[in-house]
């Protein structure tokens, strides 16, 4: 069984930055695309960004292009997040989520994310 473990959430000034990690157990974790959403309250779930299981490809919600980085570490079995020039409109839930592939999706669907964390809480004050 699949778990996933975020931690990094807090609050943040306007402009200021964050880092989200996720850490990934009871599976392979090299052999699976993983991804950052985000969910708003009374707010749908959002995609924020994408990466590959070998690291060679990234993909990011127009949203925080420029802004926020996807990254990850599979040695340590681990999902990172760096946000910068925090935005109030970044406050949200953070979940990282597993693909049950390989690769980035084509269309990025909440449907296609098997396993996911509880999630962590960031607040950009303005």
């Amino acid at each position: 069984q699949v778990q996933l473990a975020e931690s990094g959430g807090g609050e943040a000034q306007a402009g200021g930055s964050l880092t989200l990690s996720c850490v990934a157990s009871g599976g392979t974790f090299s052999r699976y695309s993983m991804a950052w959403f985000r969910q708003a309250r009374d707010k749908e779930a959002e995609f924020v960004a994408a990466i590959a299981g070998r690291d060679e490809e990234t993909r990011y919600a127009e949203s925080v292009k420029g802004r926020f980085a996807i990254s990850r570490d599979n040695a340590v079995n681990t999902l990172y997040l760096q946000m910068n020039i925090l935005k109030p409109e970044d406050t949200a839930v953070y979940y990282c989520a597993q693909n049950r592939d390989f690769r980035i999706p084509t269309v990025i669907r909440p449907g296609g994310y098997e396993f996911w964390g509880q999630g962590t809480q960031v607040t950009v004050s303005s």
